[in-house]
């Protein structure tokens, strides 16, 4: 493949520009063979500096992470990662399966907070709150950071009372107020024209696509800041998948998402930024045309092209 001329890198992250190198053929076991500057770090188990392009320095951000580890027990899932995650932009997180993405998204509304044995080192802040401060209201900060799932979770009651269930738990009772939510939030998440005269139907009666579209609208319904999304379309069949998509693209300017795909053409579509993860480490992050058409590193390269992964 011809070589591609490489971009300055993001200074203020600390990252010096490194020079690109060949990474070796996948193994038979379809893991990539230790050759390349980033696998032999890692396989040595040695700090390295992610390479973050330049496009991100003129970017808001609206979250911030920082030299963030997090362990399970004795084991290690992320490694130092630092990444800025620009407001009213898609950030897709990309990489082998167990390298660290479902885990990284779940650590920033504090999910693994639920496991006894994690424990956590480094910052994260949303709009320059730190989400782990001593005394931080976890409920608080899920309303500002909402989350759809890898597979469809509508709760066992009517359409209408999923979307406003954040509404319900604060306390709100007008129904005036209840009804303009429960429109707004369906009409942006597409779902409206399919559900307005069955808003009382269980949302168990929905489709597969139509479910994911909800949780969406219970999670809209909260204003939230920032909108993770777990593999979304990972369930759904291809005609769905495509109406996830659309709304993603939709959605985004009015929030700032942050979701994990295994999918490359997903990615590439949906996404402006895309990080790639491998083994729990930040490899290469940049805007996303950049990242599958003119990466810095062979290793991105090599992962984004199918050579391994």
């Amino acid at each position: 493949m011809t070589e591609i001329a490489r971009k300055p890198t993001l200074a203020q992250y600390e990252l010096t520009p490194q020079p690109r190198k060949s990474a070796s053929p996948p193994s038979m076991n379809g893991a990539p063979s230790i050759s390349g500057r980033v696998f032999q770090a890692i396989a040595a188990n040695e700090p390295f500096t992610a390479e973050v392009h330049a496009g991100l320095a003129n970017e808001e951000h609206v979250l911030e992470i920082e030299r963030f580890d997090l362990w399970y027990g004795a084991s290690r899932a992320l490694h130092s990662i630092t990444m800025p995650v620009p407001k009213g932009k898609v950030t897709a997180l990309i990489g082998p399966s167990g390298c660290g993405k479902s885990t990284l998204l779940r650590s920033v509304n504090r999910m693994n907070d639920l496991i006894d044995s994690v424990r956590i080192e480094g910052e994260m802040r949303l709009s320059g709150d730190s989400i782990y401060a001593p005394g931080q209201d976890v409920i608080e900060l899920r309303k500002r950071i909402g989350m759809v799932f890898q597979k469809p979770n509508p709760f066992p009651m009517s359409i209408f009372e999923n979307v406003v269930y954040s509404l319900r738990i604060d306390g709100e009772r007008d129904k005036r107020v209840l009804a303009e939510v429960c429109e707004a939030s369906l009409r942006g998440a597409s779902l409206w024209d399919e559900v307005k005269d069955r808003l009382n139907d269980s949302a168990l009666r929905l489709s597969g696509g139509q479910q994911q579209r909800l949780c969406i609208a219970r999670a809209i319904a909260a204003e939230p800041e920032v909108l993770l999304l777990d593999e979304p379309c990972s369930a759904l069949d291809p005609i769905a998948t495509a109406r996830i998509e659309d709304l993603i693209d939709e959605l985004k300017g009015s929030y700032s998402i942050l979701m994990v795909t295994h999918n490359m053409q997903q990615a590439s579509r949906t996404s402006d930024f895309t990080a790639f993860m491998y083994l729990g480490r930040l490899v290469e992050y940049g805007p996303t045309g950049d990242i599958f058409l003119q990466p810095h590193l062979k290793e991105t390269e090599d992962y984004i092209s199918g050579r391994f992964g």
